[in-house]
């Protein structure tokens, strides 16, 4: 199939490579022009602009940092809709407010072109190893379609409801991945106060009610102090301001999540926003909220 892919940042890239392992043909573009590079030594297709992308594709895939950033690729100037040819689908697995996915699939059923909003949790680990899950909002016929192809880059696709409802559902995933993160932040600085080792209270807590994936994930990450990226504090900063917006449109109340994005914000404030977001852990370090 021609698969166009737009966004070959930290996520997107992995995900086309595993589209291009699948057999696909990839039309690919990117700002970075390096990024474009590393996919076509793989055999993809360097596209001038996200309308060249379209005009090669049966299907465009987006993958891009926030709301303005779709809108820009896929209903700008130059952008996908410009370059719509009958029967071309869109499926846009940014993470970005549930307005801005409504707004984009109205815009694309203006131009008869079929949607899907269907972001993705795992960060790079699993965009690398094709087991991310995918949280999709759209047409059930559409996404039937397409689910196949969304497992090429996932171990799991669940549609959650009508457009938009795929962001909403990656709302929520990002609250409770920040909560747990910080919750792993502040549970091992309290055991190194103590004086206990942190590597064996880890191991004693992670088979209990208090195991889940992101304190496997990222516990081991703090305790080695490493930052390297697999989703960065910028990024999860966004998505927890997009969290607000939502909460404040829809009348839901907030108690969690404004604390958390306090934190983030620190964070980025003190120059480690491109860090991975086990950074939280740099907030009781370096004691940046006190």
């Amino acid at each position: 199939m021609d698969i166009g892919f737009i966004g070959l940042g930290i996520m997107g890239a992995p995900m086309a490579k595993n589209l291009l392992a699948a057999g696909h043909r990839l039309a690919v573009y990117d700002i970075i022009e390096s990024s474009m590079d590393a996919l076509a030594s793989l055999g993809a297709y360097k596209a001038k602009s996200p309308k060249d992308v379209a005009e090669r594709s049966s299907l465009v895939i987006t993958m891009l940092p926030n709301s303005p950033d779709v809108k820009q690729a896929v209903i700008g100037p130059d952008g996908v809709l410009e370059g719509a040819k009958p029967g071309l689908a869109l499926i846009d697995m940014s993470s970005i407010s549930p307005d801005a996915s409504k707004e984009i699939y109205a815009a694309c059923q203006a131009k008869g072109v079929e949607a899907l909003d269907a972001p993705v949790s795992g960060g790079e680990p699993k965009a690398i190893d094709g087991t991310l899950a995918i949280m999709v909002g759209g047409n059930e016929e559409t996404f039937e379609k397409w689910k196949s192809l969304l497992l090429c880059m996932g171990s799991s696709a669940i549609l959650c409801g009508p457009a938009g409802s795929g962001n909403v559902a990656k709302l929520v995933n990002q609250i409770l991945v920040a909560a747990n993160i910080a919750a792993c932040a502040e549970g091992l600085t309290l055991a190194q106060k103590a004086g206990a080792d942190p590597y064996v209270v880890l191991e004693a807590i992670k088979g209990g009610l208090a195991g889940s994936t992101a304190l496997n994930a990222k516990a081991p990450m703090m305790l080695a102090e490493n930052w390297k990226p697999g989703f960065k504090i910028d990024l999860h900063t966004k998505d927890l301001g997009n969290v607000m917006a939502a909460a404040e449109f829809f009348g839901s109340p907030l108690l969690l999540s404004p604390i958390l994005l306090k934190m983030f914000k620190s964070l980025q404030e003190s120059g480690f926003g491109q860090e991975d977001h086990s950074a939280l852990k740099k907030c009781y370090d370096l004691e940046l909220l006190k």
